[in-house]
């Protein structure tokens, strides 16, 4: 869990492909960099079976740059194992962070993180040769062939490549869209929150049934693992705060029932209380929720000694 919070977004992002748009304009928009076209199309395997042309609606991936908190005790090692596969691939995030893979990184320093680019060779190749399509230096086919554990052997038609890419600079346009498409990626996995809330409708009534017909050790038990199940909406933690409430007051547990009150309060600011409607013991652990006026203290007293405060709503 540590390592997920310390996780930033990228590495890629998705672009649905525009009508007029060709890959050189959105390298250009996304990049800056026309020639950046070549990353899209090995990114995609655009370059298989011949060469593949987009069209509207194609969803194309984005290469772009990773990004790590670093926490205590962590080494390029460890680092280069969980992002990018390997721990020999150690030297390479090193050096994409200008820093040395014999030193540990610093504590709460953020790194960059390359994108691993799949280059499938198509005919047989050479490093040197895949090198070329990528990098400028002469250096880099001896880092990529020892990222690849290649041992200078030739590459075949079908094998993957890695090529660690950290040149990856997005215009603000670029930056725009891939902070858009991070929001949608949190809004899909929000879909977990949505059958909790889902599943917790279907129980609410089985909640209230519960506490009417006083088997309220099942209430709490239902109602706990109902809140614990996931992201709940508003109305629904207040509703079952509410019979908790209730639930806690006739087991006699006045402190969980007071915590529960004031859940329900933050989760429903306009309750009110009625005291014709509602038990004196239940007024007595819900002290900060508001009365409905009018009420007389004999009708609160002559109220039964499990009452709901309002009825509960449909699920």
């Amino acid at each position: 869990m540590a390592a997920a919070l310390c996780a930033l977004p990228a590495h890629a992002f998705p672009h649905v492909v525009q009508k007029t748009e060709t890959l050189a304009s959105i390298a250009e928009r996304i990049y800056g960099r026309i020639q950046y076209e070549r990353i899209l199309v090995h990114a995609n395997q655009l370059d298989a079976c011949g060469g593949t042309s987009i069209v509207p609606g194609m969803i194309l991936e984005v290469p772009a740059l990773g990004h790590r908190r670093i926490s205590s005790g962590d080494t390029w090692s460890a680092l280069a194992k969980e992002l990018l596969g390997d721990e020999r691939r150690a030297e390479v995030l090193a050096q994409a962070n200008h820093a040395k893979s014999w030193q540990p990184p610093e504590d709460g320093a953020e790194i960059v993180v390359p994108y691993n680019l799949r280059y499938i060779v198509q005919k047989e190749e050479t490093i040197p040769s895949v090198a070329s399509k990528f990098f400028a230096d002469n250096q880099s086919a001896w880092m990529l062939d020892r990222y690849n554990d290649v041992g200078g052997h030739t590459v075949r038609r079908g094998d993957v490549v890695l090529v660690p890419l950290t040149d990856l600079p997005l215009t603000e346009a670029g930056k725009l869209e891939a902070s858009q498409a991070d929001a949608l990626v949190r809004s899909e996995a929000a879909g977990s929150a949505r059958d909790a809330q889902r599943k917790a409708a279907s129980e609410l009534p089985a909640l209230f049934a519960e506490v009417r017909a006083g088997r309220y050790l099942e209430a709490v038990v239902r109602g706990t693992r109902m809140l614990t199940s996931g992201e709940l909406t508003r109305p629904q933690q207040a509703d079952i705060h509410r019979s908790l409430t209730e639930a806690y007051v006739a087991l006699d547990a006045q402190g969980l029932a007071a915590t529960s009150c004031q859940k329900w309060r933050e989760n429903e600011p306009q309750a009110v209380l009625d005291p014709v409607l509602v038990s004196p013991k239940i007024l007595a652990v819900c002290t900060d929720m508001p009365v409905a006026p009018g009420a007389s203290a004999s009708a609160a007293a002559s109220a039964p000694a499990s009452a709901s405060a309002a009825p509960p709503r449909s699920p």
